[in-house]
């Protein structure tokens, strides 16, 4: 079955080069036509159409069927010997003239045939680039994917384990980790669009945030986003979520009453090279006594831990009502 596809393969390309030929020799008989039919053309220009019509079937068919024409060519030369301008002289013999016609016209289709296979290899060398490219990026999204999962294992495993365990203040802290670990698998889910493409840090933020609202089951908490139109450099979009999602989740936690509406806003622009994310909420602001510089809170360490990943400065301000979260950190270029 194989052999039978091969061969009959195999008998379509010789059947497809013959053709070829058969073309090549048919722009000849042409060239032939319109050089001996016309007097005008055959006192002034008695061998361009040759020249034409070997390029052209260079062009169209290969090197071969061009190399046919100049032979042909030479052979009508010889046949129809005529001198005129500077290609054959009156010097020369119908030999040396159609030796003259075929070693010009063999030369134009090498060079031209050369100039072609160069073109046809860059062709060939940019679409593999491409399919390379493309099956680099379907193998990062399996990756990211088979990364996200593994990820989303571990929290459940650590939430497994704070069920076993009996100790409040242990079980509470698996859980926090559990969903800490979870978020992470959630932010690279959706770092990237379906297509691959990192996705705009507004678009990310706005779902993430979302969600994190409907799971504190706050949803009389409106959300406001501004800046962030360009997508975050990847080594920075993890970091950048978790003080986000820390900022917004003490804002739920500890910034409104149950059931009791309020917003919170945030923002992502360049300020002095510089990006700056800010959290704002309109809630009770900060506790009589709390010093964000010495509080030892775990969620205040993960943020001063990004932050200083960043490379960036974290700062909690007491606003006149609500509080204001603000991270200031390089682009990933300026990090080194």
């Amino acid at each position: 079955m194989a052999s039978a596809r091969n061969g009959a393969l195999t008998l379509n390309r010789v059947l497809r080069r013959a053709l070829d030929y058969v073309l090549g020799a048919g722009l000849f008989l042409l060239a032939f036509a319109l050089t001996t039919s016309s007097s005008w053309f055959r006192s002034h220009y008695p061998y361009l159409g040759y020249f034409a019509a070997s390029l052209l079937a260079c062009f169209l068919f290969g090197l071969g069927p061009a190399n046919l024409v100049a032979i042909l060519a030479a052979l009508a030369v010889y046949r129809t010997y005529s001198p005129a301008g500077i290609l054959v002289t009156s010097t020369q013999t119908p030999f040396t003239a159609a030796m003259a016609v075929l070693i010009l016209l063999a030369g134009a289709n090498w060079m031209l045939g050369s100039l072609k296979t160069s073109r046809d290899r860059l062709a060939a060398e940019r679409e593999r680039y491409a399919r390379l490219a493309e099956s680099r990026d379907v193998l990062y999204r399996e990756l990211q994917h088979r990364v996200s999962n593994n990820i989303q294992i571990i929290s459940g495993l650590l939430l497994l384990q704070s069920q076993a365990v009996s100790d409040k203040a242990a079980k509470r802290a698996l859980s926090e980790a559990s969903g800490r670990i979870s978020l992470i698998a959630r932010i690279q889910r959706r770092l990237h669009s379906a297509g691959g493409e990192r996705a705009p840090f507004n678009l990310f933020a706005s779902e993430l945030l979302t969600d994190a609202i409907a799971a504190a089951g706050a949803s009389a908490v409106a959300l406001d986003i501004e800046g962030g139109e360009q997508p975050l450099h990847e080594d920075q979009a993890t970091p950048v979520s978790l003080v986000l999602l820390e900022c917004v989740n003490n804002a739920l936690e500890h910034g409104f009453a149950p059931e009791t509406g309020g917003r919170v806003s945030v923002s992502l622009v360049q300020e002095g090279g510089h990006y700056v994310l800010t959290v704002t909420d309109d809630g009770k602001g900060l506790p009589d006594g709390f010093d964000p510089q010495t509080e030892r809170s775990l969620g205040l360490k993960i943020v001063r831990t990004m932050a200083s990943q960043l490379n960036g400065e974290f700062s909690m301000s007491a606003l006149q009502r609500g509080v204001a979260c603000r991270l200031r950190f390089p682009p990933a270029a300026a990090q080194g």
